[in-house]
């Protein structure tokens, strides 16, 4: 895949980052969490490109925060930079939230299931867990919550793309076909984006289905890297697309000076 980036002019962070940030629009209202490199820059590049009317809440306090880089971490005040406002305190992004007038999050997760169901709680029994994992935060709140739920990892293998949870810390389309809607529950997963391919989600029984492979990736080496058996549109299946000279431009010059998107990496 290294070489057919090279012919993309651009680095896989890079692609991954133009991707997400090109699922976006005016209409985005978003927010983001811990460790969220991949998302932040996202929503700064929408902005500065094709939906200059996004809203974004850094660290879910500072409206529409324009950093000159981004600082080491994705909830540190740093971040707020430029912002139009602040929140006055943590408890004010609950009541937005919960009415949906935050519409977009993005989650990443020590594992992920067919559904877009995360687990980022524990590895093993929960009882007497192999790995006890930093915890779910808000996901168990907010990906109830939220309509536009965007996922992405970094590292896609079988250990993080799994046929079943050790815990469920978020829901994505839970059991599948209408149980989100049954629960109640608005929207679900729109996309999942990693370091070999986009998935999208089939409109019927919401499991994964390959969108698009990024440049020199095969479906055989994604159902490979997969613990669950991927779905695969007919016909052929696009490459993903690259991004623009300006896209590029603007990641490495106004967004992320820093490279600060490689601490995922």
């Amino acid at each position: 895949m290294t070489l057919e980036l090279e012919e993309y002019g651009c680095t896989i962070d890079e692609l991954m980052v133009v991707t997400f940030s090109r699922a976006m629009d005016n209409d985005t209202k978003a927010f983001n969490g811990a460790v969220s490199f991949i998302p932040v820059c996202g929503y700064l590049l929408a902005r500065r490109t094709h939906a200059p009317g996004l809203v974004w809440a850094a660290s879910s306090i500072a409206i529409d925060a324009d950093p000159p880089s981004i600082p080491e971490s994705t909830l540190s005040d740093a971040l707020w930079g430029g912002a139009s406002m602040l929140a006055t305190s943590a408890h004010d992004f609950w009541s937005y939230a919960s009415g949906a007038r935050y519409n977009t999050f993005a989650f990443r997760g020590a594992q992920i299931d067919a559904w877009g169901n995360v687990n980022n709680t524990v590895i093993g029994p929960y009882d007497a867990p192999k790995v006890r994992l930093p915890g779910g935060g808000g996901m168990a709140d907010l990906g109830s919550m939220i309509p536009k739920i965007y996922l992405w990892n970094t590292v896609h293998n079988p250990r993080v793309f799994v046929e079943k949870l050790d815990f469920r810390s978020g829901i994505g389309w839970g059991d599948g076909g209408d149980h989100r809607e049954r629960l109640g529950l608005p929207g679900g997963p729109q996309l999942c984006i990693t370091n070999l391919c986009v998935f999208d989600f089939h409109p019927e029984s919401h499991r994964m289905r390959v969108a698009s492979l990024h440049p020199g990736v095969t479906v055989e080496e994604v159902q490979e890297a997969t613990g669950f058996e991927v779905l695969v549109p007919d016909g052929e299946i696009p490459t993903t697309d690259r991004p623009t000279e300006e896209e590029l431009r603007i990641l490495r010059e106004e967004v992320d000076p820093t490279g600060a998107r490689l601490r995922e990496f």
